[in-house]
């Protein structure tokens, strides 16, 4: 299996990239490709360790300020643009990049193309509940969904749950402001009698905002601006709950009671629980080709973690399962 890693994008790029490649390369036993500034690169990878890691040069980088679409479009020799063409010309099986989210996708839909019968795409975001893992998606591709998209993100969420989370009949719920069927919009409420007419598919109703940190269903769907607040959100909650949380047992000698050594392994269980690191790769489905976006601060760890999610999402198959499925 190989794997076109965009080395030139993240905040922490290329030291950060090229070491979560290292590590992966180690621990997935897979080919990387680092798609870059191959002085840059050469910098920074220690080729004494002699794993399967090759560059490929590409003197371009789309910066995250730049409009996506445009900017695949004009730098054609952009590090994202050539890591995508390798998986379109058969060189490499998936695409991995912590650059730009809307480069990535426009990279996607453009070189990869979509599946035929899906409209759009959607990043498929695995969110850690105390139940193990709720899925969201869209998180971020698609702010302008119609019901049909929604719908479809119910079909790829619930193939890609079963079959690479290893999760058996997995529920699956419209995210909405309440229960009952005529609650929400427009869109959702059409949505939901979509869903609800579908016989393949463990439809389980209306999700609430809470439903998600609590586990109560394994995939959960919404457009891709609902999807993108709910994520940053919750990021932002729980590392400030863990910043209270410390504060108060420091001011008010609660560490002291209640020994500090359980409370640093306690916060240390809940902070990889929490850590993006853990969960680093979340895929585009839809696309006629594995691309995984990983967050724009991931440290080495994190891409690691996005590789091996791109080694599951090739082994499992999961793009034939969502072609037979449509």
């Amino acid at each position: 299996m190989k794997i076109a890693v965009d080395a030139m994008g993240g905040d922490k790029a290329p030291a950060e990239i090229i070491k979560g490649a290292i590590l992966a390369a180690e621990k997935y036993k897979c080919e990387i490709v680092l798609v870059g500034d191959k002085e840059k690169i050469r910098g920074e990878l220690d080729e004494t360790k002699n794993l399967p890691i090759t560059i490929y040069h590409a003197e371009e980088v789309i910066e995250m300020g730049e409009h996506p679409a445009d900017a695949v479009r004009n730098k054609k020799n952009s590090s994202i643009v050539v890591a995508t063409n390798l998986v379109k010309d058969g060189e490499c099986d998936a695409v991995l990049s912590a650059g730009s989210t809307g480069a990535a996708v426009a990279a996607a839909q453009l070189i990869l193309k979509r599946i035929h019968g899906i409209g759009r795409p959607a990043i498929a975001t695995p969110i850690p509940t105390p139940r193990g893992t709720t899925l969201l998606l869209d998180s971020g591709a698609n702010v302008d969904s119609k019901p049909e998209h929604l719908v479809q993100c119910g079909i790829m969420g619930s193939l890609y749950a079963e079959h690479v989370l290893k999760i058996k009949n997995p529920s699956v719920a419209l995210l909405n402001i309440g229960e009952e069927e005529t609650k929400g919009n427009a869109q959702v409420q059409e949505t939901y009698k979509m869903l609800k007419r579908l016989k393949k598919m463990n439809f389980k109703g209306n999700a609430e905002g809470r439903d998600i940190p609590r586990g109560e269903f394994d995939v959960v769907i919404c457009d891709g601006f609902v999807g993108n607040v709910v994520l940053k959100f919750g990021e932002g909650l729980a590392l400030t709950i863990i910043k209270l949380l410390t504060e108060e047992l420091t001011a008010n000698g609660g560490a002291k009671l209640l020994g500090e050594k359980l409370l640093e392994t306690t916060f240390k269980n809940i902070s990889k629980r929490l850590d993006v690191s853990e969960n680093g790769g979340a895929p585009l489905l839809g696309v006629d080709g594995c691309c995984v976006i990983s967050h724009g601060s991931s440290d080495a760890r994190a891409i690691c973690s996005g590789i091996g999610v791109a080694c599951n999402y090739v082994g499992s198959k999961i793009l034939e399962q969502i072609k037979n499925s449509l």
